[in-house]
């Protein structure tokens, strides 16, 4: 798979992550916890956007809070999969939660402001791109704190599937702008 595709299969299984989230999709989590899969995978893969962009100090810091971003979506889906494995067991994961709650090292760096860094360093990416691509760089940049402000604040999972879907959309577009240009250019 090239560098572009790897970055496509990411974008996918971010969104089918985020069709688990929004309850769109049925909630069969046996035997596995698929949200998660979908949403650790699709983190992991979203690595290869720091490959496929061009290279500046913008760029660096995007890659950078790219990084830590991805590392936040593995401590976070970790934390969920051991949560999925309480099963039935409300008391077993309210102790979980409130032990995570009051450990402040875990809290906000897996939990809270961590996984975010994610989306705020591809915004930073396709900010990048704000003169050329205008209408995919505003799709990235703005449905990027809209996925968080629509699932913490609120608590609305279709609004943050929305988001997830411009969010998605833009960045599919960004990725692919070269070779728009070449057939809009053939078209010519």
């Amino acid at each position: 798979m090239t560098t572009k595709q790897l970055c496509l299969l990411g974008l996918l299984f971010l969104l089918i992550s985020y069709l688990f989230f929004s309850k769109v999709l049925p909630d069969f989590q046996l035997p596995i916890d698929f949200a998660h899969w979908f949403n650790l995978t699709g983190a992991c893969l979203m690595l290869f956007f720091n490959a496929v962009f061009p290279k500046s100090i913008l760029s660096l810091v995007a890659s950078i809070l790219t990084i830590l971003g991805v590392i936040a979506h593995i401590g976070l889906c970790t934390i969920d999969f051991i949560m999925w494995s309480f099963g039935n067991d409300d008391v077993g994961k309210e102790a979980l939660s409130n032990q995570i709650s009051n450990t402040p090292s875990i809290l906000y760096p897996f939990v809270v402001v961590g996984p975010s860094l994610l989306f705020v360093g591809l915004a930073v990416h396709a900010f990048n791109f704000i003169k050329t691509n205008t209408v995919s760089s505003l799709m990235v940049i703005l449905s990027a704190p809209a996925i968080g402000f629509s699932f913490f604040v609120l608590k609305n999972g279709i609004y943050m599937l929305l988001s997830c879907v411009i969010f998605v959309v833009g960045l599919g577009l960004l990725l692919f702008r070269n070779e728009r240009k070449v057939v809009e250019n053939e078209k010519a």
